[in-house]
């Protein structure tokens, strides 16, 4: 069977923990979480983002997280909790799920993305 977006996203929510905005505020500048925000710089120039987030926009991720790339990032090979964000938590849903395919440990995503993370 063709897998389609709502197949995808039923998938990933069932591999991926979730934290709600007042749980992942509770943890901004704890040394042992970081937030991974995976939307376009476009949206972050006008949004913001989440204090002390490391960028990583989605189409990078992979090559962000396999320590065989030339692009990887020493950061995914420390011992941190990585909670996931975007705008409204689609993507990072989405991403957080390949980072667990490919190996990350003490992965989240951050239900609602930075929409919530305004509103709470």
């Amino acid at each position: 069977m063709k897998a389609n977006l709502k197949s995808l996203m039923e998938n990933a929510n069932a591999m991926v923990e979730s934290c709600n905005s007042a749980e992942a505020k509770s943890k901004l500048g704890h040394e042992h979480y970081l937030f991974i925000d995976v939307r376009e710089k476009e949206e972050l120039e006008v949004d913001g983002q989440v204090p002390g987030a490391l960028h990583i926009p989605r189409g990078m991720l992979e090559f962000t997280l396999d320590p065989n790339s030339p692009y990887y990032n020493h950061i995914f090979g420390g011992n941190k909790t990585f909670i996931f964000y975007c705008k409204s938590g689609g993507r990072s849903l989405l991403a957080a799920q390949r980072a667990i395919e490919m190996g990350l440990k003490n992965v989240k995503n951050l239900e609602g993305g930075f929409l919530s993370w305004n509103h709470q």
